[in-house]
């Protein structure tokens, strides 16, 4: 059952170029009331697999309403609150956590991502879960001269620190464990600004 004509049935022809480009999600967005950059939008391409930012093929959509039993804009607006319940947990958010980062890599063979898209990023897909952590680390990647780019490594580590250790005691904090180098820097600046506190 194609559903696309029933979705955007005013596009006719224009429909394909609509839903595979950035100005066709923007449009989907307006139509469902969801700004684009919701992290549900973010949920939305998780679901359906979409390999490129910013488009999705037909076999994605495709693939996304089947997997949402969404056949009208309604149906996925609706859809929609189910979906974040079902990345956010925990089976699941690790993969989409995963997801995100590899999803913003938008050149062939690029493997790491600037500092301000990661700092949006995390703010995105953490900030609502780990609040302090994201805060405070985006707040070190901004002052810092070190990195001007992150990579999945430490991107994963981020995402592992938060679920691991106790913020903001880090009591726990082992650096002689295998943390990337960036988290060992990131704990030593937050307990140094603590103790000018």
């Amino acid at each position: 059952m194609d559903c696309l004509p029933r979705l955007f049935p005013a596009t006719k022809g224009l429909l394909i170029v609509l839903l595979v480009s950035p100005e066709g999600i923007e449009t989907l967005c307006a139509a469902m009331e969801v700004n684009h950059t919701d992290v549900r939008v973010l949920m939305l391409a998780w679901k359906m697999k979409a390999e490129e930012q910013g488009y999705f093929t037909l076999d994605e959509w495709r693939r996304g309403l089947k997997a949402l039993r969404a056949d009208t804009i309604s149906k996925l607006r609706k859809a929609l609150s189910d979906l974040e319940k079902e990345v956010r947990r925990p089976s699941n958010f690790a993969d989409f956590y995963s997801y995100a980062f590899q999803y913003c890599l938008t050149e062939e063979k690029q493997k790491s991502i600037d500092i301000e898209s990661i700092c949006e990023l995390l703010t995105l897909v953490l900030g609502s879960t780990f609040p302090s952590q994201v805060n405070s680390f985006v707040e070190y990647l901004k002052t810092q001269n070190d990195y001007k780019v992150i990579n999945m490594d430490q991107w994963m580590g981020f995402f592992r620190f938060c679920n691991e250790i106790s913020y903001p005691a880090l009591d726990d904090y082992d650096p002689e464990l295998a943390w990337p180098l960036i988290l060992d820097n990131f704990v030593e600046w937050v307990r140094e600004k603590e103790k000018i506190i």
